[in-house]
């Protein structure tokens, strides 16, 4: 089985949405790499297609998908991995991705990334269901935690252990978010750090940072929502330093999803993550 981060090296890159597509062919602005969400692209033809195709040209390529389900009750969709296996083999990403949670059953789809109660019945099922992906695909495949606002009474573990579990039974790599670290972090009242310390080093091959919004509760409480619609807040990028100081450089994608800003934004942020890599880089030389 292929280890995807083979030709990424530890750089930054942005999410590249439909409505920067002709601004980035354009400057072709310098980024390590682009991620795109695998979906957007099952098309076999069309602008969205074309334009990725030419993005490609000159940057490494993250497939990143939300329509896996993979701790779903469903069987896995064959249709679905046939055609995410052609878009790897047109577009030769460097990693493909989707989430460790459910977001269908019953062949109805919710449209949102749920969390998995966290047991040994669900660990079980998702290492037997990412062992199938992966000899589907024929690669490894990265497996991203989610932000979470519930969470099951039924658990046995905590999350970290759950996603640490995941990928040393099935060989699957970590997506690591650190973002919806810092959400479900303060949602749930854990200590974010120990979510870093909990996950093992060789796993996490990539890095999300995005935005979230505050909502309140009342009483002086509120959540955190992850809307990928805001610049990373200060305090996920003093978390995301202490996940460079432990996992060491890795590769490390801007999102940004809703109330999009212009590009250079985008270039900002991720050239922000670059000079952290490179300030933890050199203090580790």
């Amino acid at each position: 089985m292929e280890k995807s981060s083979e030709s990424l090296t530890a750089c930054a890159g942005i999410g590249l949405r439909s409505e920067h597509c002709a601004a980035f062919i354009a400057s072709r602005p310098p980024v390590g790499f682009i991620e795109v969400h695998s979906e957007n692209y099952f098309g076999r033809g069309g602008k969205p297609l074309h334009f990725l195709r030419l993005a490609r040209q000159s940057h490494a390529l993250s497939l990143h998908g939300v329509g896996l389900s993979i701790g779903s009750v469903d069987p896995l969709s064959q249709p679905y991995l046939a055609r995410l296996g052609e878009l790897i083999e047109m577009l030769e990403p460097a990693l493909v991705s989707d989430h460790l949670c459910w977001s269908s059953v019953g062949g109805i789809h919710a449209n949102d990334l749920l969390p998995l109660p966290f047991t040994e019945e669900a660990l079980s099922h998702v290492v037997a269901r990412v062992q199938q992906v992966q000899e589907r695909l024929r690669r490894r495949i990265l497996l991203e935690n989610v932000s979470s606002y519930l969470a099951y009474v039924q658990s046995t573990m905590p999350e970290w252990e759950f996603l640490a579990e995941v990928a040393r039974r099935s060989g699957c790599g970590i997506l690591l978010d650190v973002n919806n670290i810092f959400v479900s972090a303060h949602n749930h009242g854990f200590e974010a750090m120990h979510y870093l310390r909990a996950i093992p080093r060789q796993a996490v091959e990539e890095i999300h940072l995005a935005g979230f919004t505050r909502t309140p509760l009342g009483d002086g409480a509120e959540i955190l929502i992850d809307t990928h619609s805001a610049p990373v807040a200060d305090a996920v990028w003093t978390l995301y330093a202490a996940a460079l100081e432990r996992f060491g450089p890795v590769p490390t994608l801007v999102e940004w999803d809703a109330d999009l800003p212009a590009l250079s934004v985008l270039v900002a942020q991720a050239a922000k993550a670059e000079s952290l890599m490179e300030l933890r880089d050199g203090c580790a030389a």
